[in-house]
């Protein structure tokens, strides 16, 4: 059959492609199978590399693996499903029980925060009242502040007529 490819020619003769791609990765333990397909290929390799007569196949009949095994790697695989579901959902839990506690930390903060807000609040009021108590005395300071100021730029006129009276007596007496 010149002109086909491998797979082609594989799918006329109705020999399995699998053991022709990989036959050594088929095992007897787990697949009885691919042996036997493994035997038909190299068979045939030999018919097609011999005559130009043609060449008929062989082939045993495919044996199904034993129940036993089957169970048991059915087993193996539901027990291995289980442990990865496990996990993921442990993982799952973990990440919700991770962001449990954060909202809780975040609230205590929240609360701490809103009673040092409440502190405040509560010591700016106080000083608010202390500052009205104190209020009508700040208010006296501002006057008598007022007043001193006052009495201040008398003494300085007063100072400074003074020496015009003392240069005029000093002139007069001179005199």
């Amino acid at each position: 059959m010149p002109g086909l490819t491998w797979r082609e020619r594989a799918d006329r003769r109705g020999a399995p492609v699998c053991a022709r791609v990989c036959p050594v990765r088929a095992t007897e333990k787990q697949w009885p199978r691919g042996q036997v397909w493994a035997e038909a290929g190299a068979r045939e390799r030999r018919h097609e590399a011999g005559a130009d007569d043609v060449a008929v196949e062989t082939a045993e009949e495919a044996k199904e693996p034993a129940e036993a095994d089957i169970n048991e790697l059915c087993r193996d695989m539901f027990s291995k499903m289980a442990t990865y579901l496990t996990g993921e959902l442990t993982a799952t839990s973990e990440d919700y029980k991770l962001l449990e506690n954060m909202n809780k930390l975040t609230s205590l903060k929240y609360l701490e925060m809103k009673d040092i807000a409440i502190n405040i609040s509560r010591n700016l009021k106080d000083l608010n009242q202390k500052y009205a108590g104190l209020q009508p005395y700040l208010d006296q300071i501002n006057i008598i502040e007022e007043q001193v100021a006052a009495l201040e730029q008398a003494a300085y006129k007063l100072d400074a007529y003074s020496k015009k009276l003392e240069a005029k007596y000093k002139k007069l007496e001179k005199r």
